[in-house]
């Protein structure tokens, strides 16, 4: 038995295309590409509307890209938050972002953490987190359940309980465009994959 979430071969391409020195400004740069492979997500029919990746936070180079692929992996934890964290855990060869001897990391998503996803951005090991769209936009423009966060989450994340490292959180960037994207995939009929077929 094994468990295998794979990549839209779109994506390993576009990943392979760029320059391994090529580094994305902070903020709108870095989310305008990640909303890009969520839009492509749609349009290639690969998965849900949702896309992720995780930059070195200073330097801005590309550590790993992430899209929603929990229909064609047949597996509820393929958020692409998720995806994108494993694999730069994976690249980096470590468990833990935050580990000694590597620079802050930064997970930028095109929407707001999921319960999953907020459980997985806090053990990660990433010291930010950019959100584009807000979990009301996600449920609202498409009908997902995004599941129940805690009260003050961004809060949470900003102060941590030593020895955690801290987790900025900055939120709303490319709103509207990253809205956008969530109201392609419902005007294009992509499936609503809540648990129990809601």
């Amino acid at each position: 038995m094994k468990i295998e979430i794979s990549l839209p071969s779109w994506l390993l391409a576009d990943v392979a295309a760029l320059d391994e020195e090529q580094s994305w400004a902070a903020g709108e740069e870095r989310m305008a590409w990640v909303l890009s492979l969520a839009r492509r997500n749609i349009e290639e029919e690969s998965g849900g509307p949702f896309a992720a990746a995780v930059f070195e936070k200073e330097s801005g180079r590309l550590v790993a890209a992430g899209v929603n692929r929990v229909i064609p992996a047949y597996t509820s934890i393929a958020h692409a938050e998720t995806v994108a964290l494993a694999l730069a855990q994976q690249k980096l060869k470590t468990h833990d972002l935050a580990a000694a001897g590597l620079p802050a990391m930064e997970l930028v998503a095109s929407a707001q953490p999921c319960i999953q996803c907020f459980g997985n951005t806090w053990w990660s090991g990433v010291k930010g987190l950019v959100i584009g769209a807000r979990a009301d936009d996600v449920e609202s423009i498409v009908g997902f359940h995004e599941g129940p966060l805690p009260d003050g989450w961004p809060d949470l994340l900003e102060n941590r309980p030593e020895p955690l490292p801290n987790v900025s959180v900055t939120r709303d960037l490319l709103r509207e465009e990253a809205r956008a994207v969530l109201a392609l995939y419902r005007d294009s009929g992509g499936m609503v994959y809540n648990a129990g077929g809601e």
